[in-house]
């Protein structure tokens, strides 16, 4: 790729927002659309085939609305689950939490299948559960961005068809989808939900979810009202399908320049070198890379085993006597921002971010800044605090 023309700024190397290449740039900073012109309209139609091919499905429905990935939540909560149903919520770090919390707002029974810190739940566990209660849908955090965990969907999906095969299988996808394999028809999937910022390499802003036939048909069966307004699939079904068949249809006016801005990135990742298979292998490289650096330096990840570790984000405890707000800041003073931890253990831990154009773009050079820096910042962290000890009457 060209070198960047993009104003100097510092490196994003947190688990999303990401960076993002000088083409989606150009597409978001272009005059606005009529949300109804055919020029949109056309935009908007490839957007949904493009996010169709992402995901690997055939017939899924996809639903491109403005919001965070957290819109996802609302929209299975509210339209798949009526009041008083069961959802098996498998939670691996903070966003779990969130899933089930949603759930209860809208009147469904969430139970959480909680693994401890850094773990992954495991299949008979899941099993077991599924047998104990009928559950309308299961939820899994394909990866949770607080703890860096990777579910295995695939198999957990096989688990679900063969124990209780009317439960949907729901994945949030957020810090997964553009960086992890995820083959939404193969694996039976019957909703992919994630967000514009990580993987698919747009800025924030862009809610994008994809609902089986399945999905859909439960949906239309419903015996109760959908107890949302803006999220309700009953009022952007015919927009989507609308702009799906290259026409324009309207609810709410959709955020034409981040469509604009999706659509470059999309067709990077869908038209261009490398192929989405590609993607996967070089982001699994490189995720190894920043992993074995961590191992070097003498630290341990917050996932306990490296099979359930993300290929797009790591997350890495620091040593005794350090804390997050000791490197976090000496990062940024090296023009790298990355994030602290998440949750009740925030302080113990920090997250980098290798996903998207960063990775894919060896010739930008940033996993090497991040190496080179992280390693930097970890040292004068300790010698600070040696110096301060020696300080010390």
């Amino acid at each position: 790729m060209p070198k960047s023309n993009q104003q100097p700024n510092k490196l994003l190397a947190i688990p999303g927002p990401v960076e993002v290449t000088d083409e989606v740039l150009h597409a978001i900073a272009q005059p606005p659309l009529s949300h109804v012109s055919p020029e949109f309209v056309s935009i908007f139609q490839e957007c949904m085939q493009m996010t169709r091919k992402v995901v690997e499905t055939r017939d899924g429905l996809p639903f491109l609305i403005s919001g965070s990935g957290t819109l996802g939540w609302d929209q299975v909560a509210a339209n798949l689950v009526e009041p008083g149903e069961n959802v098996l919520v498998l939670q691996t770090g903070y966003f779990g939490v969130g899933f089930a919390d949603c759930i209860k707002v809208y009147g469904g029974k969430p139970k959480v299948l909680k693994a401890p810190y850094g773990s992954h739940i495991g299949l008979e566990e899941i099993e077991v559960a599924l047998r104990t209660k009928k559950y309308k849908a299961i939820t899994i955090t394909h990866v949770d961005t607080s703890t860096g965990v990777l579910s295995d969907v695939k198999a957990i999906a096989a688990t679900v068809r063969r124990t209780s095969p009317n439960t949907l299988v729901v994945v949030d996808g957020v810090c997964s989808v553009g960086s992890e394999e995820l083959k939404m028809d193969a694996w039976g999937l019957d909703v992919v939900t994630t967000a514009s910022q990580k993987g698919l390499g747009v800025p924030p802003g862009l809610c994008i979810l994809v609902a089986s036939p399945r999905a859909i048909e439960v949906f239309e069966a419903r015996k109760t009202p959908v107890t949302t307004y803006f999220a309700s699939w009953g009022k952007w079904m015919p927009v989507m399908r609308a702009y799906d068949n290259k026409t324009a249809a309207y609810f709410a006016t959709p955020p034409v320049n981040l469509i604009r801005a999706y659509h470059a990135s999309l067709s990077e990742i869908t038209k261009l070198l490398p192929s989405l298979d590609e993607r996967y292998r070089i982001h699994k490289q490189v995720s190894r890379r920043v992993k074995a650096l961590a191992d070097q330096l003498g630290l341990s990840l917050v996932p306990k085993d490296t099979a359930y570790a993300a290929n797009g984000m790591t997350a890495i405890y620091l040593p005794d006597g350090l804390v997050a707000s000791d490197v976090v800041p000496r990062m940024a003073s090296k023009g790298i921002t990355i994030a602290a931890g998440l949750g009740d253990a925030k302080d113990k831990y920090i997250r980098i971010g290798h996903m998207g154009t960063s990775v894919v773009d060896a010739e930008r050079g940033d996993i090497d800044r991040i190496a080179k820096s992280l390693q930097a910042s970890l040292n004068e962290a300790k010698n600070a605090k040696k110096a301060v000890v020696e300080e010390t009457p």
